[in-house]
């Protein structure tokens, strides 16, 4: 099972848990936020945490892969050549600001809307996306960058195989040849 359909299977069950809880106890309810909150803090201090053994690793290996384009627009596939250590940086700041994005719109649908079982939800999800994280996987938990965590790091799709970024050298060569051909 992908990690899409789990992050479904675990929100349709933790929406089932949340309907028992009674957020109506104002203590319950203060139990739930603080354990919301904490949560969210843990996950800002790992991700800190792995930036700066990123940054301490200073990985300089050359990471060359070509980048598709987005399906919407008339963009060609662009060549992206990085290192390891900035690679691993962009996407742990990826990470971020995904955290921050659902801490903004907790904040507005717990305090503005006065919503109650997201507080729950989102505190199981946090922690999934902290287990699915793949520069957790590599640089907390030691696993080694091969197969499903070699760089670049592929996107889990919901309905098939992962996508993102080309590595075959075919693609890396046609993408350097189309650039070579624009700066002439």
């Amino acid at each position: 099972m992908n990690a899409q359909m789990m992050n479904l299977v675990i929100s349709l069950g933790a929406m089932q848990v949340a309907r028992k809880i009674p957020f109506d106890d104002p203590i319950v309810l203060n139990y739930v936020r603080i354990a919301y909150v904490g949560v969210q803090l843990a996950i800002l201090g790992v991700y800190y945490y792995i930036s700066t053994v990123v940054k301490k690793k200073n990985d300089q290996a050359v990471l060359k892969y070509v980048e598709p384009a987005s399906p919407m627009s008339q963009d060609e596939p662009k060549l992206v050549t990085t290192t390891v250590r900035d690679y691993d940086l962009a996407e742990v700041s990826k990470l971020l600001r995904s955290a921050y994005m659902g801490i903004a719109m907790m904040a507005f649908m717990h305090g503005y809307l006065k919503y109650t079982q997201p507080l729950f939800i989102q505190s199981l999800m946090g922690l999934k996306g902290l287990f699915d994280a793949k520069p957790i996987a590599v640089h907390l938990l030691g696993k080694p960058a091969t197969g499903d965590l070699a760089r670049p790091w592929k996107a889990a799709s919901m309905f098939g195989a992962a996508t993102g970024p080309q590595t075959d050298a075919a693609s890396i060569a046609e993408a350097e040849k189309k650039v070579g051909a624009k700066q002439e």
